[in-house]
C-alpha cells in the first residue's frame, strides 16, 4: 500500500485549524472502459428513503464530473456487502465509497481495497479499526445535542421530566455518537435527578418494528407516564408514534427524530413528531463525490477535522445539521427544496398551511 499523508498547519484569525493533506500513490491510475474514472458504491440499504436520495445525488454529481458510478446495496447484510466490495474491486473502481452497515466488519473491506490500491471514503458512518483514507458526514455528536436540547427545553416543566430512548442499532458507530451526544446534555439533569430514564434500548438495523416494540415494552412497564420519546432518527421515531397512536398517545408526547424524511416532515406538520435533523443530504453526497473524482485522480485533499477509529486519526470533513421542526419547516427542508410543499402539507387543510414559497430552490 503507497500512502502519503503530509500534516500541514494553517493559522486563522482568532483560531487555529490543522489540516490533513491526502493523497494515495501507486502509479498510474486507470479508467473505465469508457475512459471516465469509474467510483464504486458499497450501500448498506436501500431500504430507507434517505438512502434513495444519497445514492442519487451521489451519481448525479460524479456524472457531472465525467465520471461512472457502480452502486450496490447489501440488504444490510455484512457477507453480501464485503461481496459487492470484492465485486467493486474486480471492476477496477478508481476509487470506493462504503455506507457500512457494520462498521467494524467492514474494516476488511477497506484492507482488500488497499490491496488493490484503491483509496476508500466511508460515508456518513465511520468504520472503525481501519487505515481508512477519509470520512465524510455530519457532526453526529451534535445531532445527539441537539435532540436531547429540544426534549429537555420542550418538557412541559422545561429541565425535568421522565424520558424514554430508543437508540439506534449497535452495528452503526453513529448510534454510539448520538447517543454520546445526547449524554452530553442530559447527564446533569439526570444526575440531579431533574430528568428521569424510565425505559431505554437499541433498535436493532434501525427497524421502525423493533423501535415499536422498544415502546411497546415502555408503555407496558409505565403507562402513559412518561413526557418525551427520545428516538435517534425518523424510522425509530416511525416505529415508537404506531405504538403511542394504538394507546391513543400520538401527539401527546415529545418524540424527536433525525433524517428530516418526508413522512417524518408529515408527522412534525401534523402534531405527531415534534422535531427532526435536517442533514442536508445534497450537500453531503455532492461533496463526497467531488472527492471521491479526486482521490480517483490522486489529486490532494485538505481536511480540517480528524475522527478517531480505534486504529488511527481518520482525515474528515464533517457537515453542520440544523433541528427541523413545524415552525421552520418552509424555512429548512421546503426552501432547499428537500422535500416539496405540497407533499410536506398534503394531509393539512389550505387555510391551515403557511404561506407556499414562491420558488423553492432544488438540491
Amino acid at each position: 500500500m503507497n500512502v502519503r499523508i503530509v500534516l500541514v498547519v494553517a493559522s486563522f484569525i482568532l483560531s487555529a485549524a490543522i489540516g490533513l493533506v491526502l493523497a494515495r500513490g501507486g502509479g498510474e491510475k486507470e479508467t473505465s472502459s469508457s475512459g471516465k474514472i469509474l467510483i464504486g458504491l458499497s450501500l448498506d440499504t436501500l431500504k430507507e428513503a434517505r438512502w434513495q436520495a444519497d445514492r442519487d445525488l451521489f451519481v448525479k454529481r460524479v456524472k457531472e464530473l465525467g465520471g461512472e458510478v457502480i452502486d450496490l446495496s447489501a440488504n444490510s447484510d455484512d457477507t453480501v456487502q464485503i461481496s459487492d466490495v470484492e465485486k467493486l474491486i474486480t471492476n477496477k473502481v478508481n476509487a470506493l465509497v462504503i455506507v457500512p452497515h457494520d462498521g467494524k466488519a467492514m474494516a476488511k473491506a477497506v484492507n482488500m481495497a488497499h490491496q488493490a490500491n484503491i483509496p476508500v471514503i466511508a460515508y456518513d458512518r465511520l468504520i472503525t479499526d481501519s487505515d481508512l483514507d477519509l470520512y465524510v458526514s455530519f457532526d453526529n455528536v451534535r445531532v445527539g445535542e441537539l435532540q436531547a436540547k429540544y426534549v429537555i427545553d420542550h418538557l412541559p416543566t422545561p429541565g425535568k421530566g421522565k424520558i424514554v430512548r430508543i437508540y439506534g442499532s449497535k452495528t452503526d458507530n453513529n448510534a454510539f455518537l448520538f447517543k454520546k451526544g445526547q449524554d452530553n446534555v442530559l447527564k446533569p439533569y439526570i444526575d440531579r435527578g431533574d430528568i428521569v430514564v424510565v425505559h431505554e434500548d437499541w433498535a436493532d438495523d434501525w427497524k421502525p418494528e423493533n423501535a415499536k416494540r422498544i415502546m411497546n415494552a415502555a408503555i407496558t412497564a409505565k403507562g402513559s407516564d412518561f413526557d418525551a420519546v427520545l428516538a435517534s432518527n425518523d424510522g425509530t421515531a416511525g416505529g415508537a408514534i404506531q405504538a403511542l397512536t394504538e394507546e391513543g398517545l400520538a401527539g401527546k408526547k415529545i418524540v424527536t427524530g433525525q433524517d428530516a424524511e418526508l413522512v417524518a416532515a408529515q408527522r412534525i406538520v401534523n402534531g405527531t413528531q415534534s422535531m427532526s435533523i435536517y442533514k442536508p443530504l445534497a450537500l453531503l453526497a455532492g461533496s463526497a463525490a467531488e472527492l471521491a473524482v479526486k482521490l480517483a485522480k490522486r489529486e490532494i485533499i485538505i481536511a480540517k477535522q480528524t475522527v478517531n477509529n480505534g486504529k488511527r486519526d481518520v482525515p474528515s470533513i464533517l457537515n453542520e445539521v440544523v433541528t427541523v421542526t413545524k415552525e421552520n419547516m418552509v424555512d429548512t427542508v421546503i426552501k432547499d427544496g428537500f422535500h416539496p410543499f405540497d407533499e410536506v402539507y398534503r394531509g393539512i387543510p389550505e387555510d391551515k398551511r403557511p404561506p407556499k414559497p414562491a420558488a423553492p430552490a432544488k438540491p
